[in-house]
């Protein structure tokens, strides 16, 4: 445990060194919430309650994914193109050789880029958001324990889709095609773009279920009182649990099929 601690005490203070970076993010995240927050007021305007929130939890749906969203990398910045790179050039067979776990080791570094996100590129827009539209932050404490732990489970599915993406390397040698696929998807089915409820009939119960709901429509819902009540909050984080479940398992079981066929690109 004190060795993956580490490494995700590393991951914070390797993002934690591009500052500059980490300032565009935040303009980029704050310019990019005020154009999303016009657009959904135009929107709420026009159809009242949409998606069975208000216009302030809409807003508050806006600056608070705003806040997850490098994060969760909702639209890349990862690990996963890194992961594809020591694939290509075969620098994975020096981590087969840590006396470490693989999953894990890679699990914890980015739970550590995670957690720096957070508060260097989520925290500003978040006030700024909060300062210029009237939000529907919750104030119940335990409403926003919950919300931390929907929050954890959702970047936890988001590794193991992208951790799925890095070990795809293993057999297609090159991952910028299907990461630019994976980064639209999130962004449609993840509720980036307009959140899930808004979407109709079958097709909205549909994408209700998939694994992308689970990185940002589900933490949305808990922490605006969607699941109110002990019962629907726990069935949202089971939700979430029986998604990390499943999508660890499948990086399990590509790992081990992956780690049989190391193959350096041109040699």
């Amino acid at each position: 445990m004190s060795l993956y601690l580490a490494v995700a005490g590393g991951g914070f203070r390797r993002y934690a060194t591009y500052a500059t970076a980490t300032a565009a993010g935040v303009f980029t995240n704050t310019v990019f919430g005020l154009i999303v927050a016009y657009t959904y007021i135009a929107l709420w305007d026009e159809r009242p309650g949409l998606g069975g929130y208000d216009q302030a939890q809409a807003l508050t749906f806006v600056w608070v994914s705003q806040s997850l969203l490098a994060a969760g990398a909702l639209i890349g910045g990862g690990f996963q193109e890194e992961l594809q790179e020591r694939v290509r050039t075969g620098d994975i067979a020096v981590d087969l050789y840590r006396p470490a776990d693989l999953q894990l080791w890679w699990l914890a570094a980015d739970l550590g880029r995670a957690a720096f996100q957070l508060l260097g590129r989520g925290l500003v827009p978040l006030l700024v958001g909060a300062f210029l539209f009237p939000l529907a932050l919750p104030t119940d404490p335990a409403r926003w324990l919950l919300f931390a732990v929907s929050v954890l489970l959702g970047l936890v599915v988001s590794f193991a889709v992208r951790y799925l993406l890095g070990l795809a390397a293993f057999w297609l040698m090159d991952g910028s095609g299907i990461n630019m696929m994976a980064t639209v998807v999130t962004i449609f089915f993840s509720g980036m773009l307009l959140p899930l409820t808004v979407f109709p009939g079958g097709f909205g119960e549909l994408v209700g279920v998939l694994p992308w709901a689970a990185m940002l429509q589900v933490p949305m819902d808990v922490l605006l009182g969607t699941h109110a009540g002990a019962g629907a909050a726990l069935g949202a984080l089971g939700f979430q649990v029986f998604w990390v479940l499943v999508l660890l398992g499948a990086g399990r079981l590509a790992q081990s099929a992956a780690t049989r066929k190391v193959v350096v690109q041109g040699g």
